[in-house]
């Protein structure tokens, strides 16, 4: 936006890569190593020029818009044509070098060629001059995606690229230059996918003028503090952004001037351009620590006509090399990033280290990238459904042991989507919004493809069921499901994808007060109740139910399994206690350990009593910041939109009385309005230790030209001395300070934005002398902080009247299904605990949110019942239990009967040393009930190498006090033995390919 490594693989395992592609593949010499790689000259500045382009998949057009060239008066953009003008120009000079970073479009354009173009193809990536960086389906965002979907759309890409040029299509450099920050999770994926390097192109303005004084904009970084697990990664800040030097940029769309060489000219500048470059480049040299530097030479879609760029690059390098002979010492070449990367690393030397994140990022002192943690927070959310489809649909895939043609494509529908929507344009939500649409189209597509896939999985699973014996309610989170409300007797499925066991809390929407009786498998009743749905969920727009109520019944869930129950509609009513008045000032729900205290005439909750005594006031509330209004002329005119959180005051709804209803059936739940655009249920559990939070945001007004965005709100009596913390990619958990940043002194100039970070999952505070955590789970990336001490806030709905002048065009106004504006449902979890119980909790409860249970339907059949259909309907897929630290990431169909395992220790080695952070083993053979593993061959995390042979580049580091410290092996796989037997440390990922043999009926 305007905005020497050893490859050995053992053919055997590898015979799923095309026999065809790596067939013309072997025709030529392999020159894309590093040895192949432009030297340099030992005693001059050597500037690696770097041709590329970076096309967004998605943006300001859809994703097909960009690769046709369609709607130019968008964007003058053709994805095709870069890759059809840059091909015929790499032959034309046998010193041009090309990369190429986003495998969606490549795949595309790859599959329209003929073999011919194909063989050239396969030519130039064999001898390093087109070459594969970063090689995901996109160059995914950093903040608002979650690691398991990160991990599956490079694992997407990659096996594409393998499949095609064998060993050559192995990207060894990560390459995320336009991003709006970068996480740590995010940097020790890359590390575990065997990336030698990562560059990027935006960090904090106020971090890059600082480390460009002290010649740190290249380093290590530690991406783990599990230091057994070599999460450590290269990484560098580019110059430019992404883009070229001032005067540089050779495009059709570019306004600089070429290069004219014709001494007979006029417009000679050939002296000029020389000198222009040369200054460039040594007062960018004067930034970093060696005498190497990279030059981008490229931007958003460029290289559609290729001759162009590569005409007046190669007369650059020709006369800028050409003043060597006058004394010159600045040497050019093309090159590439990991060629680039090769040169810093055989340099030699001590590089500085860094363990937080770049999070987060602003571009000037008013302008912080943190709006889009929560820009589109219902697309957010459908992304995350989607992913939780899409892991539950490769699961069952695996295990009906399915993989026909049809259901290949079936399942790739999907998870191509998926891949797209992690673009950084898309679950970021910093797009246009014909372009959210698409991406929602996409997403619809692929779930209704997947939807098949399940049934036919569950048919071969569940014998004597025909296929359309189940249906789908995708919109329960509008209390809306036909076959609950209309007939009477009717049978839930359920599947849980976890490897425990787990209860589950179901909410079927219903028509009426009438009593249901619910059969468990074994035939013994379930109890239930009705609690009646409140209006603000009823005025949803677009919610075609009649559902007044909703049946609730808690469900046991067998590990990686499922089970049916069965649900009949009763002749009596069904009595229930609603209450809206209360006798005492204060109305008290009852969890498992602790007890929830509300005010009997707001509703509004006041403070928990746990079982040790403690008392904690707690309130929560829903406030809402001004956005910003701006022309964007200056930086102190930025306006709040799409990219940029800036607030201009706080307003608080809680000032407004709420009216509520009380309703006590099966413990307790509080129903609020505050107004027609805002509600919320507070729902506590007697059998769980947690608050849920139901809540109901939109359509947010905006008569008044006010733009607004809506926050929760926690406050607490906790001492928390500025200090919070947030998960990074729902994963690893980092420690934020207010008003701070680790590597450099902060400025404050925006004292809320500044301070906001994505919470993909969780966020907490503590108070340690009280020994007190408070954490606020969340279903959907959002923005949250600690904006105070003692207080916790979570923003969950944007709407804005002005575009923040970063490219997208148009201001963050989602109009909705009725041009109202958009409505948002969602869910927050408050946890309160001991500090040394903190993660126990969270970290399961953060896996039973992100996986969550599929529900299907399917009609009553009388004839079934205990027959053929309930005898057999509680199953778990696994034959052992798994130990409880253990997640199971992937399981998923491969090529040729093998199967692609992730498993996963979720804890960190801090978390809970005596026991659930311990290293555990798992026995892998037996592990799954309808096949047994007879082999298991590990592989990097993105299962494009053998870890065995898989080899990093190694650098020196020096630590806080300068000292050299020794090198880096990153070294971490720990093999399978005879036995199929692995150990997982804290938070560690293990992937195999294991081959499975079918186990006898």
């Amino acid at each position: 936006m305007t905005r020497t490594l050893s490859f050995a693989f053992v053919l055997p395992l590898f015979v799923f890569t095309s026999t065809v592609c790596f067939a013309r593949s072997v025709k030529y010499a392999v020159k894309c190593d590093y040895e192949h790689c432009p030297a340099g000259k030992a005693d001059h500045l050597n500037v690696h020029i770097v041709s590329h382009t970076h096309d967004d998949v998605g943006w300001l057009k859809t994703v097909d818009q960009y690769y046709y060239g369609a709607k130019t008066d968008l964007q003058r953009a053709g994805v095709q044509y870069i890759l059809d003008s840059v091909i015929p120009e790499l032959l034309a000079n046998p010193q041009r070098r090309f990369i190429y970073v986003e495998t969606a479009f490549f795949w595309q354009w790859w599959k329209e060629q003929n073999n011919v173009t194909k063989d050239i193809v396969v030519k130039l990536v064999n001898e390093g001059r087109l070459e594969f960086i970063g090689g995901g389906w996109c160059m995914n965002d950093e903040a608002a995606a979650h690691y398991n979907a990160i991990i599956d759309q490079m694992t997407f890409g990659h096996r594409k690229l393998l499949d095609t040029f064998g060993k050559c299509g192995v990207p060894k450099v990560a390459w995320q230059i336009d991003p709006f920050g970068h996480s740590r999770e995010q940097a020790f994926l890359f590390a575990k996918m065997n990336f030698d390097g990562l560059f990027f192109g935006r960090l904090d303005w106020m971090d890059k003028v600082n480390r460009a004084q002290q010649k740190t904009l290249e380093l290590v970084w530690k991406g783990s503090d599990e230091s057994v697990l070599g999460g450590d990664l290269f990484t560098g800040a580019l110059p430019n952004g992404y883009n070229p030097p001032n005067g540089f940029c050779f495009d059709d769309t570019c306004a600089d001037e070429p290069i004219i060489d014709d001494p007979q000219s006029d417009d000679y500048n050939v002296a000029r351009k020389v000198d222009d470059f040369i200054n460039a480049s040594v007062i960018q040299s004067e930034k970093y620590a060696t005498n190497h530097i990279i030059m981008t030479m490229g931007s958003d879609f460029q290289y559609q006509n290729a001759h162009i760029w590569y005409k007046n690059l190669d007369k650059l390098i020709k006369y800028v090399n050409e003043q060597q002979e006058n004394g010159s010492k600045v040497n050019v070449f093309y090159s590439s990033p990991s060629c680039y990367l090769y040169a810093l690393n055989k340099a030699g030397l001590n590089w500085t280290t860094k363990r937080d994140d770049f999070l987060p990022y602003s571009s000037d002192r008013h302008s912080y990238w943190t709006g889009y943690f929560t820009s589109r927070p219902a697309q957010k959310r459908y992304i995350r459904d989607s992913n939780n489809i899409l892991q539950i649909t490769k699961q069952l895939q695996t295990l009906s042991r399915i993989n026909d043609k049809r259901t290949k494509f079936e399942i790739n529908s999907l998870k191509q989507a998926m891949a797209v929507n992690q673009h950084h344009d898309a679950v970021t939500g910093t797009e246009k919004q014909h372009v959210a649409y698409d991406y929602a189209r996409q997403l619809s597509r692929g779930v209704k493809n997947a939807q098949s896939v399940i049934i036919n999985a569950y048919k071969r699973l569940l014998p004597g069921l025909t296929a359309s014996s189940f249906s789908f309610c995708l919109k329960l989170n509008e209390s809306e499901c036909s076959i609950t409300e209309t007939y009477k007797s009717f049978t839930v499925t359920i599947y849980n994808p976890l490897v425990h066991e787990r209860s589950f809390t179901v909410r079927l929407p219903v028509v009426g007060k009438s009593a249901y009786n619910i059969f468990d498998h074994n035939g013994d009743e379930v109890e239930s109740t009705l609690i009646p749905i409140p209006d603000y969920v009823k005025n949803i727009p677009g919610r075609k139910s009649h559902a007044d109520f909703e049946l609730v019944f808690e469900v046991s869930l067998p590990a990686l399994g499922l089970t049916t129950y069965e649900v009949h509609k009763a002749q009596r009513q069904r009595k229930w206690q609603s209450n809206s008045r209360q006798d005492t000032n204060v109305i008290k729900l009852k969890a498992k350990s602790f007890i929830v205290t509300f005010d009997a005439k707001s509703g509004e909750m006041k403070g928990i009593q746990m079982n040790d005594g403690k008392f904690i006031s707690a309130k929560q509330s829903f406030k809402w910041y001004q956005g910003m209004a701006g022309n964007n002329s200056k930086s102190v005119f930025r306006a709040s939109g799409a990219y940029i959180f800036r607030p201009n005051g706080t307003h608080d709804f809680s000032e407004a009385k709420a009216s509520f209803h009380l309703h006590k059936n099966g413990g307790g739940e509080i129903h609020q309005t505050y107004n027609s655009w805002l509600g919320q249920s507070i729902r506590v559990d007697p059998s769980k230790d947690l608050i849920e939070f139901d809540w109901v945001v939109g359509p947010i007004p905006f008569a008044d030209g006010i733009g607004k965005e809506i926050i929760t709100h926690f406050e607490t009596d906790l001492q928390t001395q500025k200090v919070f913390y947030t998960d990074s990619n729902g994963r690893q958990i980092l420690k934020r300070v207010r008003d701070h940043r680790d590597t450099w002194k902060y400025v404050v100039t925006e004292p809320v934005s500044g301070n906001y970070y994505p919470v993909n999952s969780r966020i907490f505070i503590r108070d340690e002398q009280r020994d007190i955590q408070l954490t606020v789970l969340n279903d959907r990336t959002q923005g949250g902080s600690s904006v105070t001490d003692g207080c916790l806030e979570l923003m969950v709905h944007r709407r804005l009247l002005y575009d923040d002048a970063f490219g997208v065009g148009e201001p963050l106004n989602e109009t909705g299904v009725d041009d109202r504006g958009l409505v948002v449902r969602g869910k927050h979890f408050l946890i309160l605990s001991k500090i040394e119980d903190g993660a126990k909790m969270h970290r399961k409860l953060a896996q039973e949110i992100y996986m969550a249970p599929l529900i299907t339907f399917s009609n009553y059949n009388h004839q079934e019942r205990r027959k053929q259909y309930f005898n057999t309907k509680l199953i778990s897929f696994l034959n052992t239990t798994l130990p409880e630290n253990v997640h199971l990431l992937t399981l998923e169909q491969w090529e040729n009967g093998r199967v692609l395992l992730r498993l996963e220790h979720y804890f960190e080695s801090t978390e809970d040393p005596s026991r659930l952070s311990q290293p555990v083993k798992v026995y892998l053979k037996h592990l799954f009930t309808p096949f047994k593993i007879t082999n298991a061959v590990e592989m990097t995390l993105s299962a494009n190498q053998l870890l065995s042979s898989a080899t990093r580049l190694k650098w020196k580091t020096k630590d806080d006090n300068g000292l050299i410290s020794s090198e880096h092996s990153f070294e971490d796989h720990h093999g399978v033995n005879n036995e199929l037997v692995i150990t997982l440390y804290p938070m560690q990922i293990r992937t195999f390919i294991v081959d499975v043999a079918d186990k006898q009926k």
